[in-house]
């Protein structure tokens, strides 16, 4: 009988499984793919559709045509997944069985239980959240003048922060905008817990797009005027982004396998296996372990692409009972924009590793990775056309 193999989400994991899924499988069994929306975004170059909204035509690919003919897709989201039937639950009250099951449906942003943060702020964690940002942000530039500006705070100095701040920041150049930007980090440098030279790039970059950083004291409380930050500070906002963290989706606290008690990502070993041996997990949405290391495998896009191909492998795998493949993540290195600027580390080229640059070849570098990505998700004419806007 041909076994029923399910892929939950359509993120950098989810898709390039199904994609890796669909040259392994040669119909050996029948591949189901599930998602809550009906597109593959290019999560990394999202925050470009805060300057610009058109840019969402060139980062979202719709899963019907990505994916094979074969492939059924379903839009739906997951509710629960109960183990023991081998049934996926849907929010439209259907359900989908299976034989092996890929949970790859994400995270989403966590608050830490700052009071009002949930209420009142915005988050970037899918193609319309960062339309709703940049509608905001327009809408507040409107309303503004020189003497009252709008106010902009950007919660949280990582990757998204940065990055949010820097479109923000470009919006309002572009237009002649009355605002101010706010970028808020708890701990003390922007990019916490990295490089000090990059951190340091990163602010100088910061500086120079008028975004004033603010680090050192956390966000303690937001109410639908102001954030207060530390002991003494109460910023003000018209627009409020938090960026600060992730945690699980609600549907992962629903399944029986192991996870972590209070952020609720599954754990899963190298070779993508839970404690069900029918239920792997990958992306944010896991803690896959590493061998060797103490840390799991990070949660960043790179480690999502790499992960993918061999979890797309490993089910087919499991589905004709093979042994299964270990993965462990290689890190190339980071390119972080600051608008149309950007800063690279540790980048590895041929056998050696640049440390830290900006300039021409960071900006390059960064359209090059967005580009190989949507290249092997919709072909060489799709990245052709993103490349001016990445």
């Amino acid at each position: 009988m041909t076994d029923d193999v399910v892929v939950l989400g359509s993120g950098y994991a989810g898709t390039g499984a199904v994609l890796k899924l669909e040259r392994e499988l040669d119909d050996e069994a029948d591949l189901t793919w599930i998602s809550d929306v009906d597109h593959h975004l290019v999560l990394h170059e999202s925050h470009r559709c805060i300057r610009n909204p058109d840019v969402q035509d060139k980062i979202t690919f719709p899963c019907e045509e990505i994916k094979s003919p074969s492939t059924r897709f379903i839009n739906a989201s997951v509710e629960d997944l109960d183990t023991d039937a081998r049934t996926v639950h849907l929010d439209d009250d259907s359900t989908v069985d299976y034989d092996y099951v890929l949970v790859a449906f994400g995270s989403q942003t966590a608050f830490f239980g700052i009071d009002g943060l949930r209420e009142h702020s915005l988050t970037l964690k899918g193609l319309d959240d960062a339309l709703e940002i940049h509608e905001e942000v327009k809408t507040a530039a409107k309303e503004a003048t020189r003497d009252d500006p709008a106010q902009v705070v950007v919660g949280g100095a990582g990757l998204s922060g940065i990055q949010a701040a820097g479109e923000i920041a470009e919006f309002r150049d572009k237009h002649r905008a009355p605002i101010e930007i706010k970028l808020v980090e708890g701990l003390d440098n922007v990019f916490p817990n990295n490089d000090p030279v990059v951190q340091a790039k990163l602010a100088k970059l910061l500086e120079e797009k008028d975004v004033d950083v603010l680090t050192g004291e956390f966000i303690g409380e937001v109410d639908e005027e102001t954030v207060y930050v530390g002991d003494d500070a109460e910023l003000d906002y018209d627009v409020l982004l938090w960026t600060g963290g992730i945690t699980g989706q609600d549907a992962a606290r629903e399944i029986e396998v192991d996870q972590d008690d209070r952020s609720h990502r599954i754990n899963a070993e190298a070779d993508f296996r839970t404690s069900d041996e029918r239920v792997f997990a990958i992306g944010d949405a896991a803690l896959v372990d590493q061998p060797g290391q103490e840390m799991p495998a990070p949660p960043t896009a790179q480690a999502a692409w790499q992960a993918a191909e061999v979890a797309g492998e490993n089910l087919a795998r499991a589905a004709r009972g093979q042994s299964l493949d270990t993965w462990t993540h290689k890190d190339k290195g980071t390119v972080i924009s600051v608008g149309d600027e950007a800063v690279a580390h540790d980048v590895m080229y041929l056998d050696s590793v640049i440390d830290t640059f900006g300039g021409p070849v960071a900006e390059m570098l960064k359209k090059g990775i967005a580009a190989r990505w949507i290249n092997d998700v919709a072909g060489p004419s799709a990245a052709l056309k993103a490349w001016g806007d990445m």
